[in-house]
């Protein structure tokens, strides 16, 4: 393991721990990622810097790295800090589909709320215990079906996968509306000059319109992925 990921394994599962005694330390781990978080909602990761966080914090930028050595071990905190704790099943345990349901469509509120995890959270990294957890009961709503290891793994993915790209068209919308609001009234343009060369394209964009033109891909995709485990799991047992 690399030194910066050593480093930054040792901040999110070994932390420093807090003193019993004496006077409160001026800085935390978890006020420094929350402040980088608070950058990053308001003006996005690129916004984050060593530099910037200590100017609020009224500390020097060496005072700061006494307890972070990095941006990537920052950036690491400040995901841990904010992607919260794993949404926890309500009531009595449902089934595996219920459980999956709900937990992508909660997924898809933090990334809403917090547009920068989807920047922070690819590529191979260290990932900390609260991350894990959303993981961990991801993987725990597929127990008792027949699916091995590998495609509960998959399974996850898949359904993670769906709800970043959603999120990622959203975002890439902006405050002007929905992104398949935007793609119909353009798309409508081009059908009004040019419909009848895309006739199928033209017959869907007038039910769209006719349906209230809502943004239904995210809840659409989610059933869909959840129909063909459906399926998977109905033919394992069977």
């Amino acid at each position: 393991m690399s030194d910066e990921r050593s480093q930054t394994a040792r901040l999110l599962w070994d932390p420093p721990p807090k003193p019993r005694r004496g006077p409160r330390p001026a800085l935390s781990l978890d006020r420094i990622a929350r402040t980088g978080s608070e950058i990053a909602d308001a003006e996005g990761l690129a916004a984050v810097s060593m530099q910037r966080i200590a100017g609020l914090l009224d500390v020097t930028k060496m005072a700061l790295y006494r307890y972070v050595p990095g941006k990537a071990e920052l950036v690491a905190l400040m995901v841990e800090a904010t992607i919260g704790e794993a949404p926890l099943p309500d009531g009595p345990r449902r089934d595996w589909r219920e459980q999956l349901g709900d937990w992508a469509r909660q997924l898809a509120t933090v990334f809403h709320r917090h547009p920068w995890l989807l920047d922070a959270t690819v590529g191979p990294r260290i990932m900390g215990p609260r991350e894990l957890a959303w993981m961990e009961q991801a993987l725990a709503a597929l127990d008792g079906t027949d699916l091995t290891g590998a495609e509960r793994m998959d399974a996850v993915v898949l359904l993670s996968g769906h709800v970043r790209e959603i999120t990622q068209q959203a975002r890439a919308a902006g405050p002007a509306g929905a992104p398949e609001a935007q793609l119909s009234a353009t798309l409508g343009e081009l059908m009004r000059a040019h419909g009848e060369r895309y006739p199928a394209l033209t017959a869907a964009l007038a039910s769209t319109a006719k349906d209230g033109g809502q943004d239904e891909a995210l809840e659409f995709g989610l059933q869909r992925i959840l129909d063909g485990l459906g399926l998977l799991i109905a033919g394992r047992a069977g």
